[in-house]
């Protein structure tokens, strides 16, 4: 159910691409940015696994410096018929985890200085579990492509929003149309593909849960586990640049949200709900 939603929403950022697309009409230079766009999007994908890395301050670290976190992710990527990933650690005393890489044989695990503190080993291996679920439900490579499209979206909005403020444009397309509808869609479109994208960001949250789950053969040390996060995200600031909060099990800046629209997170009291009801 959480695949077809996200489908779904992967779609919806596609007619919404189109939809604003028509307001370009014959403009070159709207398409060059577009162009230009895309291309900065692919880089970012390609090189998503480093540099998230590099803004979490992340370091790797080996199996003698870390035994227990290398055989917890050893069987658990065996388990689930992975590549056994990097594994590093984030400089930070809030307990949190995230996994990044284009895809799973570059992929890369690191869990938060912090976290190797407050959790059972139980519980770590819910964690780890849940991250290994992204890597092996490829949710790296669409919340790239969501973020690409979102990205897209708002980059001919902006362009289309100055052609219109400075008189630009295929004016001979738009004297029928209706310009309150354009500016309604310059202006909100963007809204609307963050909102998307942040909706698939929750969906696939929600399945790696699922999965993780799955993996452990349980699902109360991931539900324990995320209890215990929360908790801890609230008391224990983590120091994290805020363009990586989608990136961690939790989000690491609770209470800095301006509303539930735009979390990356859906709340973690539901996500526990569907873990304590599931049958494995």
């Amino acid at each position: 159910m959480n695949s077809l939603k996200t489908w779904i929403l992967m779609a919806l950022l596609t007619v919404l691409l189109v939809l604003i697309g028509r307001f370009i009409g014959g403009t070159h230079g709207m398409l060059v940015f577009l162009v230009i766009s895309i291309i900065m999007n692919f880089i970012g994908y390609w090189t998503s696994g480093s540099v998230a890395i590099a803004m979490t301050r992340s370091y790797p670290v080996s199996e003698e410096e870390l035994p227990e976190v290398y055989d917890i992710v050893r069987r658990l990527s065996r388990r689930a018929g992975l590549p056994m990933p990097q594994i590093y650690v984030t400089p930070s005393p809030q307990p949190n985890a995230f996994a990044t890489g284009r895809n799973p044989h570059n992929a890369k695990v690191a869990v938060t200085e912090g976290i190797l503190r407050a959790l059972s080993v139980r519980e770590l291996e819910g964690v780890l579990a849940h991250e290994l679920a992204h890597i092996r439900n490829r949710d790296i490579l669409i919340s790239s492509m969501a973020a690409m499209l979102a990205g897209v979206i708002t980059s001919i909005a902006n362009i289309l929003q100055w052609g219109m403020w400075l008189g630009f444009g295929n004016r001979d397309d738009r004297d029928g149309g209706n310009a309150l509808a354009e500016l309604a869609m310059v202006i909100l479109a963007p809204i609307a593909a963050t909102i998307i994208q942040l909706a698939i960001s929750r969906s696939r949250e929600f399945k790696a849960d699922a999965t993780g789950a799955r993996l452990v053969g349980d699902p109360n040390p991931l539900a324990d586990a995320l209890e215990r996060l929360e908790a801890y995200a609230h008391q224990i600031p983590g120091g994290f640049n805020p363009a990586t909060s989608h990136l961690f099990i939790v989000n690491p800046f609770r209470g800095e949200s301006l509303m539930q629209l735009f979390m990356t997170h859906p709340p973690t009291a539901e996500r526990v709900r569907r873990l304590r009801l599931m049958r494995i």
